[in-house]
């Protein structure tokens, strides 16, 4: 089992700031390390969220070169307030690319920024496009690729948020895992690449969820139609196997294949493509 505790232990991938220090030497990200994941509680920053960040290895403030920015939603077991007790940021890091980044099996084909956000409820979509307005404004990000990801309550933050941002979002195309979306606003997609993942043995959320979503975009023609891949007798966790990687080739070969990383796959569009 996974134990971590941010204001003591930390992995060698992993980088944790001091709270006790002012606040206001904190606004930006000034402890940003190439090639570490650093934790910024709620209140040691700017933005309104506590999260975490990793930029690649080859990351440097000093030249001009900028990297794709993943943005990683966390479902709801990993709700927190991280201005009221730093360590429930430890939730953000036993799930999802945060996760892999803490395991030292973090290994895309195309190096990206990874920020993982902590909420304490359900994803508010105006708070989000504030948060990415933050990042942008504090690390060298490749603005024509920015993506977005999330299981269970995070995919459905993926989906709300281009429900409501539609093509004035930053993202270009979403990964939504074992989530649910409102099936009116199918418009909002038509230059939104979506591919989601569900498993047909879901007891918390029906992968009808995912299908039905699925399908109203796709009832509106978008420019990439979007993608559903369905595993076969997985329950609620359909994101570990699609994270790492693992559930390539096993899926229910009704619906879309899992044949390619879902990084190398969203790296396939950036926002002069659609």
């Amino acid at each position: 089992m996974l134990t971590i505790q941010l204001l003591v232990n930390c992995s060698s991938s992993d980088s944790v700031i001091d709270t006790n220090r002012e606040t206001n030497n904190l606004v930006g990200l000034n402890t940003i390390q190439p090639g570490v994941q650093v934790a910024y509680p709620k209140g040691s920053t700017k933005s309104q969220y506590g999260f975490y960040v990793y930029v690649p290895s080859e990351y440097n403030i000093a030249n001009a070169e900028k990297y794709p920015l993943l943005i990683h939603l966390h479902g709801g077991g990993a709700r927190g307030d991280s201005a009221v007790n730093p360590n429930d940021l430890n939730s953000i890091l036993f799930d999802g690319p945060p996760s892999l980044i803490h395991k030292n099996q973090w290994n895309p084909k195309h190096p990206m920024i990874v920020v993982s956000p902590q909420s304490p409820s359900i994803w508010n979509t105006e708070n989000l496009h504030n948060f990415i307005t933050f990042l942008i404004d504090n690390l060298k990000i490749d603005t024509q690729r920015i993506y977005m990801t999330g299981f269970s309550m995070g995919g459905k933050g993926c989906y709300d948020y281009i429900s409501s941002k539609g093509s004035n979002s930053y993202v270009v195309a979403i990964v939504p895992i074992a989530g649910w979306g409102n099936v009116s606003t199918g418009n909002q997609f038509t230059n939104i690449p979506v591919w989601a993942f569900h498993g047909d043995a879901d007891r918390i959320i029906s992968y009808d969820k995912s299908i039905s979503m699925v399908n109203a975009i796709n009832a509106e023609n978008p420019t990439t139609k979007a993608k559903i891949t369905i595993y076969s007798g997985i329950d609620h966790d359909s994101w570990s196997r699609t994270y790492d990687n693992t559930g390539r080739g096993s899926a229910n070969s009704a619906y879309d294949p899992f044949d390619i990383s879902i990084y190398e796959w969203m790296y396939l569009y950036k926002k002069t493509d659609l």
